[in-house]
């Protein structure tokens, strides 16, 4: 695999949490374009604005707001909510091309999504949902970000394949079942979906869920993913004593239900945001639970990082057309990657100068 991805730009894109978004303007380079982001005064809407003033090319995200408006911290350069430029400094016309692009933002399970493709494609009900985000009666959340040094399609591979919870989250979320199990793997090509199962029916119980489930001694623990090419990536977890299976009508009382949450948004060629979020339907009201679970998992969080830069580093030395081995428990990851190989295609094709303009 290269050691960089193509983007697929006609696709929605989480840039953020929600609460990261307020009324000071936040900066975040998504498929290569800076972008700023802020809320309107009165309706809390979010904003998304080409991070670059038509001037001189001053970052928005460094200047301030007039009520709604984007005043350029540099030149004085003023732009409404639509990227259209209301005032120059100096003179009353204002010419015709002063204006920034804007772009279409969704908020939905407590993300910020934007579409950085061809405007007249954007429809928002075609994101893909993680409900549990915003479920806060049945499920309590810790969440963070981290910016990883290193093509986005190496993200992709490391979270479709959870064998390496073996080996490099040994101590942590990792045990020898992890690497041990079969997996099953199942591709919905057209709507973008790859769902990787491994379902461990007697396995080594990991600091990550003793400490937070109270379970002593060996446990069931069911492992399903489920991919929405580009961006959003689910991990269904189901922890229990060992040999404790859900009801035939399909409850489950006796088991510990986790959700990992990742988002995969492509910064530049070679950086990616990595969003996290862990759920946890249990122990709603256990601050010292939260706590543990977010500085826990950040600790794992920053285990891929690591890995990921050195990987990327270590790709790009590699000489041209050096020979990648694969194998079965890279089937989810390759079929991740024929989608995203897809998906980028389709956005090049549309891509012409008449559609992008906006």
């Amino acid at each position: 695999m290269p050691h960089t991805t193509a983007f697929a730009r006609n696709q929605w894109y989480i840039a953020a949490y929600g609460t990261e978004v307020g009324r000071e303007l936040l900066a975040r380079t998504v498929l290569g374009e800076p972008i700023a982001f802020y809320r309107t005064e009165d309706t809390g809407e979010v904003v998304a604005l080409a991070d670059r003033c038509v001037h001189r090319r001053f970052p928005l995200s460094h200047s301030r707001l007039d009520g709604d408006r984007v005043v350029c911290g540099y030149h004085g350069f003023t732009y409404d909510t639509t990227g259209t430029c209301v005032y120059v400094p100096g003179q009353k016309r204002i010419p015709r091309t002063a204006r920034v692009s804007s772009y279409h933002v969704a908020e939905l399970d407590s993300f910020v999504w934007v579409w950085i493709g061809d405007p007249a494609l954007a429809d928002r009900t075609t994101i893909p949902r993680a409900p549990h985000l915003a479920d806060s009666t049945h499920w309590t959340t810790v969440g963070g970000m981290e910016p990883i040094d290193a093509g986005y399609g190496l993200l992709v591979d490391n979270l479709m394949d959870l064998s390496h919870e073996t080996y490099l989250h040994g101590g942590y979320i990792g045990t020898p079942e992890v690497a041990d199990t079969p997996m099953t793997t199942e591709v919905d090509e057209g709507a973008g979906i790859v769902r990787v199962s491994r379902h461990m029916d007697d396995a080594e119980c990991p600091p990550f869920y003793a400490n937070s489930t109270g379970i002593k001694g060996r446990i069931t623990r069911w492992q399903d993913i489920e991919y929405h090419a580009p961006c959003l990536y689910l991990l269904h977890s189901r922890i229990a004593p060992q040999g404790v299976l859900p009801n035939p009508d399909g409850t489950d009382p006796d088991a510990f239900h986790v959700e990992i949450t990742y988002a995969i948004t492509p910064s530049t060629p070679d950086q990616v945001y990595d969003f996290w979020a862990v759920s946890r339907d249990f122990g709603h009201d256990d601050e010292e639970m939260s706590a543990f679970l977010r500085d826990f998992n950040h600790e794992v969080v920053m285990q891929d990082v690591n890995a990921l830069n050195l990987l990327q580093k270590t790709l790009e030395s590699e000489p041209a057309g050096y020979q990648e081995l694969s194998i079965n428990i890279d089937t989810g990851g390759l079929a991740a990657r024929r989608i995203l190989s897809r998906l980028a295609a389709e956005g090049d094709r549309s891509a012409t100068p008449d559609n992008v303009a906006r």
